[in-house]
């Protein structure tokens, strides 16, 4: 279960750092590829083994048109941001 301060701190980092590009859970580089859970299934490698570890991966060592943020973002930040994309993920990003 993610917790409220680590999910809060995971907003702040996304806003600062990806929201730019995935704003409410889109993508404005690949409007297929969007933060949606349905999405995330599709196309994040394991994401079905563990949802926060699968974000957390492609958060760090980025894909195709999105950065990798390992060189700018602590794990701890990383891992507050996973636990962000999947809450809202699951909440459809409401």
């Amino acid at each position: 279960m993610v917790s409220a301060a680590d999910s809060a701190h995971g907003e702040q980092i996304f806003s600062a750092n990806c929201a730019a590009c995935h704003m409410g859970g889109g993508n404005v580089v690949n409007g297929q590829r969007t933060l949606q859970q349905d999405d995330l299934k599709a196309y994040l490698a394991n994401y079905n083994e563990g949802h926060e570890e699968a974000i957390a991966y492609q958060v760090t060592n980025g894909k195709n048109g999105m950065p990798a943020f390992g060189g700018k973002l602590g794990p701890d930040d990383i891992a507050d941001v996973a636990a962000y994309v999947e809450s809202q993920s699951i909440n459809g990003w409401a």
